[in-house]
């Protein structure tokens, strides 16, 4: 990649940082806390952090294989809605003087409304993933492969394809919002930062700025390794119905969801061919979730992790010099 270095695997010694990027910010997740880094539209960086305590650390059974890849899959899926909703409103708060509520319904809307949105929009979202990458790819294939070739044994192929596609289709599409674009950007800086620490460079903006923008362990890189391993795991059911092979899609979702996350646990450490084969397209899709971000956005970056560097990691502190805010 040019003069860039390549996408991370963590060195070992070093904790591994995940993150996420939301509305004009970038989210770091630890060991027991995650940080919010969100530009406002005074042009500070506000900074937050939350604890965490995975339930797999409570119990021994959650953390076996698969079982903790299901456990921490919705774990980050929460905490991704969580850190969402916190950068909105820096810019709710900022932007919209608050006023009391004067009726009594006014008042339990002012307390509860935005998490029954926030629990409606999860629903919907939830609703709609189904639909484009579970229901959609089980019937289009369903008529190619049985109705149109009258080849069942490639049914569990083509439903996979066609996820693949839609998936593909769905990303380049909202890239092209320029909103999300700017997400992606972030998107960007986080990875970008995290390669720079798990490079042992100092976090400065300079320094970040150099380093690639794909990482192996992303969430774009494990939904494609979901998508491979559903093909390998639906070519072996033989039924066609297309509502049975649905429900069992469904059910089926937790231990994809499982083996998938060790496969990419693995390949955030290894050097097999083979693991470095699957995990390689999602870094191809990461040309389109992630862009080149700019100083600003890197310095948001930054941020989030000294702050969780604070609280976690204070020994990288000295190591990591950075501007002050």
């Amino acid at each position: 990649m040019s003069n860039k270095q390549n996408a991370s695997s963590c060195p070992v010694g070093r904790p591994s940082i995940g993150g996420q990027a939301v509305m004009e910010g970038v989210m770091m997740n630890g060991n027991h806390h995650y940080t919010v880094a969100v530009r406002d539209p005074g042009q500070n960086i506000r900074t937050e952090i939350f604890e965490r305590q995975s339930i797999t650390e409570k119990y021994r059974v959650l953390n076996l294989p698969i079982i903790r890849g299901v456990i921490r899959f919705v774990e980050s899926m929460v905490i991704g809605f969580r850190t969402l909703d916190y950068s909105a409103d820096v810019f709710i708060e900022d932007e919209e003087p608050k006023k009391e509520p004067k009726t009594s319904f006014g008042r339990f809307w002012a307390k509860t409304g935005d998490r029954i949105l926030t629990t409606l929009s999860m629903i919907l979202a939830v609703g709609l993933a189904l639909l484009l990458f579970v229901y959609v790819p089980v019937r289009v294939a369903r008529l190619i492969a049985v109705t149109w070739l009258n080849v069942p044994v490639i049914l569990g192929l083509l439903e996979g394809l066609i996820r693949m596609s839609v998936f593909i289709l769905y990303i380049f599409l909202v890239s092209r919002i320029k909103d999300i674009k700017r997400t992606f950007e972030y998107h960007g800086a986080e990875h970008k930062t995290i390669n720079c620490f798990e490079a042992e460079k100092p976090l400065t903006v300079e320094n970040v700025r150099t380093m690639s923008r794909y990482n192996k362990r992303c969430g774009t890189s494990f939904l494609f390794i979901i998508m491979l391993v559903s093909i390998l795991v639906f070519s072996l059911i033989r039924i066609t119905d297309p509502l049975w092979r649905f429900i069992i899609h469904l059910l089926m979702v937790p231990v994809i969801a499982g083996l998938s996350y060790e496969v990419l646990k693995l390949s955030s450490r290894s050097k097999s061919v083979i693991l470095n084969a699957l995990v390689a397209p999602g870094l191809w899709i990461q040309r389109l979730t992630t862009q080149e971000p700019d100083d600003q956005e890197i310095e948001v970056a930054i941020a989030s992790v000294i702050r969780l560097f604070e609280e976690e990691y204070p020994e990288y502190i000295d190591e990591s010099a950075h501007d002050e805010q």
